[in-house]
């Protein structure tokens, strides 16, 4: 059989998989709660996998290898910055926003979420959220769009956008018909995936060289790649780097405290005293993870050099991933290993179409309306919701203007800069008050955004930096400025903290007894 059958065998297997589990969970999906939040059930490790497929996406197989490779180890910072970004979300965010949750009128999103805590009866807290949400993961779900159709082009030599419709109708499939559960369990076995191919790769690519030491000078003293890249200081993370790109690429870290699709799943837990365990599956799975994809990189520029190999992208260099497996592995094991990439960039596409969707029906749809809707009229609103976001960001990725790094950069500050400090002081300070809280995240995504659409700006520093920062100094100054929230509001913040603390000291606490209790 042809090299291109192999990969198809493998691919339908994946993909049947996927669509088996999308209707595994349609079967436990009754309630709209359900399709939404999973009925707030979800094992530790599956919300620390889930979390993790979805936060790294095609971005860590081909985002992060192709920047690494063509820009040498400054662009490390960024995974640096993400690690530690991940590890302060699920020690700070993950306990007290799953308690709080529940004490707060049982949020199943972030705008219902903030709503309810701040009590914020004008209603709009709670749609700007929404309307952020779905304008920056429009671009977010975009960039996946745009992953699958350059994985069709490396893997098969194929067309675009063929492949761009293929990836997008499976994922659009599962995740209409499946909701969270679907979203989540495929997310488990795609971040298995993502793992196990991160980890083979760059190992058989090292055993394959002649002198596998040379890896750690090559780049520096050699051109490498087919273009011939010059670069004396690739190993260098500080030499030629100025300050602010290195605080720029680490402030990535601070993503992770405003992206509603990794939070959610906090909020999914079983109980706050599960975001232990959590953490602890969650940092070593990307720890290993993100080992893999530097060193990919770093092995990949000796190994497609003195190989000789071609790379498929040669403007980002995205596609080293994908290019290293075909030439290893006989065409069934490289087409296994390949699903890796299609595993990433599906379950991150999944994730942000199921939270575009649930604010969409969630946050404005049952507003606007203000009516009653019965389950089965909610989860068919809300497949249907699906569907319009994913033909949007398919028509957005048709013809993509920037790279898949620079897609996810877009929407990832866009995301920390307006929700990330409105999650920690929600969480932590209860002097926060609706009006500071609007402020502070309408002030965060427009900066974010009009810095990073800036030539003269957005070349300075990452735009989630001043985003975030501006973020926090509005919102403490109209806050102060306001009338404190009222009584009832502080008592509540203190009964969240209080559970958080009672589910900290007892892992095996009845979790909802005790909210209800508190």
């Amino acid at each position: 059989m042809s090299q291109s059958t192999w990969y198809v065998i493998a691919i339908v297997i994946y993909l049947a998989v996927m669509l088996a589990i999308g209707f595994w969970s349609y079967k436990k999906t009754d309630k709209y709660d359900d399709y939404v939040l999973g009925g707030r059930g979800l094992h530790p490790f599956v919300a620390a996998m889930s979390a993790g497929a979805s936060d790294m996406s095609g971005w860590l197989l081909m985002g992060l290898p192709g920047a690494l490779f063509l820009t040498g180890m400054s662009e490390l910072w960024i995974a640096i910055g993400l690690t530690v970004g991940a590890w302060a979300n699920w020690k700070w965010v993950a306990p007290r926003l799953r308690s709080y949750s529940e004490i707060a009128g049982n949020s199943i999103t972030v705008p219902s979420f903030f709503e309810n805590r701040l009590r914020d009866n004008s209603r709009a807290l709670r749609v700007i959220a929404a309307i952020i949400i779905i304008f920056f993961f429009t671009f977010y779900v975009s960039s996946g769009m745009v992953a699958g159709g350059r994985y069709f082009e490396s893997t098969f030599n194929g067309d675009y956008l063929t492949g761009l419709l293929i990836v997008s109708a499976v994922t659009v499939i599962y995740t209409l018909v499946g909701g969270f559960l679907a979203v989540s369990y495929t997310d488990v076995v795609q971040g298995l995936m993502m793992f196990t191919a991160l980890l083979i790769v760059p190992i058989m690519a090292l055993v394959s060289l002649d002198n596998p030491s040379e890896i750690f000078s090559f780049a520096a003293e050699n051109p490498y790649g087919t273009t011939g890249i010059e670069n004396p200081n690739y190993f260098n993370m500080i030499a030629g780097v100025s300050a602010a790109a290195i605080i720029g690429n680490a402030a990535w870290g601070l993503g992770y405290f405003g992206q509603p699709h990794i939070i959610v799943r906090f909020m999914a837990m079983r109980k706050a005293s599960d975001a232990k365990a959590g953490r602890a599956y969650g940092i070593s799975w990307m720890i290993l993870s993100v080992t893999g994809a530097v060193f990919t990189a770093i092995i990949g520029t000796v190994f497609f050099t003195q190989n000789d190999y071609s790379i498929t992208d040669q403007e980002s260099f995205e596609t080293i991933f994908l290019d290293m497996a075909q030439v290893m592995f006989h065409p069934l094991v490289a087409g296994l290993v390949l699903t890796a990439v299609l595993a990433a960039i599906m379950s991150t596409m999944s994730s942000q179409l199921l939270i575009v969707s649930s604010s969409l029906i969630e946050d404005l749809w049952k507003m606007v309306t203000n009516k009653e809707l019965g389950e089965k009229t909610l989860i068919t609103l809300s497949r249907g919701a699906v569907l319009v976001i994913a033909v949007i960001g398919g028509v957005l990725a048709i013809n993509p203007s920037d790279s898949i790094l620079g897609l996810v950069g877009f929407a990832w500050a866009g995301f920390g800069s307006a929700f990330g400090p409105l999650v920690l002081l929600a969480l932590y300070w209860k002097r926060l008050n609706s009006k500071g809280a609007i402020a502070g995240m309408v002030t965060g995504a427009v900066v974010s955004m009009v810095w990073g659409m800036v030539p003269a700006t957005s070349s300075l520093i990452y735009e989630i930096v001043p985003g975030f920062i501006a973020h926090v100094i509005v919102a403490v100054i109209v806050t102060l400025m306001t009338k404190e929230p009222a009584a009832e509001v502080q008592e509540e913040f203190d009964r969240a903290a209080k559970l958080a603390h009672m589910a900290a000291e007892d892992e095996d606490l009845d979790f909802e007894e005790a909210a209800d209790k508190v």
